[in-house]
């Protein structure tokens, strides 16, 4: 496999091999996609995740934050509050366990609602003032899988909400291929098979690194 990066080689600071993503020292990484596309199931499988955490975990010095382990944290406490009222506390408690990780300095591998293009900006910004970057990986999934995905795992979004994200995701997808994101200092477009195959996400890319 070799996922290959959609910006300019000047603007490319990660760097992709048959099994891997390189990025720079103290970078944060949004993972992005549909709902039901696997992000959580890569995490799962890249970092030994089981799903039940209720805390950001650390494995070999990086930061994986899924909105899952907000929601577990949440599930103690709100019981019977029916999903729909309980999204915008997981989602607020997700947005401030990145924001704190990255303050602190951390390399972060975080989950995210990457059709909502405000998260790519706002933590853009956040990762400049730490003086790192924003790096977002794009799981490039057909909606019918996404769906599928979701009827799986339990956690069905509405028809009219999962048509928005698809809306949204056609135009981030066609912007990440025509030149990038704007926000993040690179983009790395992966398929499902490509997403399957990736084996390590690895933050030792130094500054001398860069510009060889």
């Amino acid at each position: 496999m070799t996922p290959e990066p959609t910006m300019p080689p000047r603007r490319e600071p990660c760097r992709a091999h048959d099994e891997e993503l390189r990025y720079p020292v103290g970078s944060l990484v949004l993972l992005a996609g549909l709902p039901g596309a696997g992000k959580s199931t890569l995490l799962d499988r890249l970092y030994g995740l089981n799903g039940d955490e209720t805390e950001p975990v650390v494995a070999g010095g990086v930061h994986v934050v899924d909105s899952r382990q907000a929601r577990n944290w949440w599930a103690r406490f709100l019981g019977p509050v029916p999903s729909r009222a309980r999204t915008p506390l997981v989602h607020t408690t997700h947005v401030l366990r990145i924001a704190r990780a990255v303050l602190r300095g951390h390399a972060v591998v975080a989950h995210t609602r990457g059709t909502w293009p405000h998260i790519l900006h706002g933590f853009a910004w956040l990762a400049r003032r730490r003086g790192r970057d924003l790096h977002v990986i794009l799981l490039d999934t057909p909606p019918q899988t996404a769906r599928a995905g979701q009827y799986s795992r339990g956690r069905v979004v509405t028809t009219a909400t999962f048509a928005r994200h698809c809306r949204r995701w056609r135009l981030l997808i066609r912007q990440a291929r025509s030149g990038g994101l704007p926000p993040a200092a690179s983009v790395t477009v992966l398929d499902r098979g490509a997403a399957d195959r990736l084996a390590d996400i690895r933050f030792d890319v130094r500054p001398a690194d860069r510009a060889s």
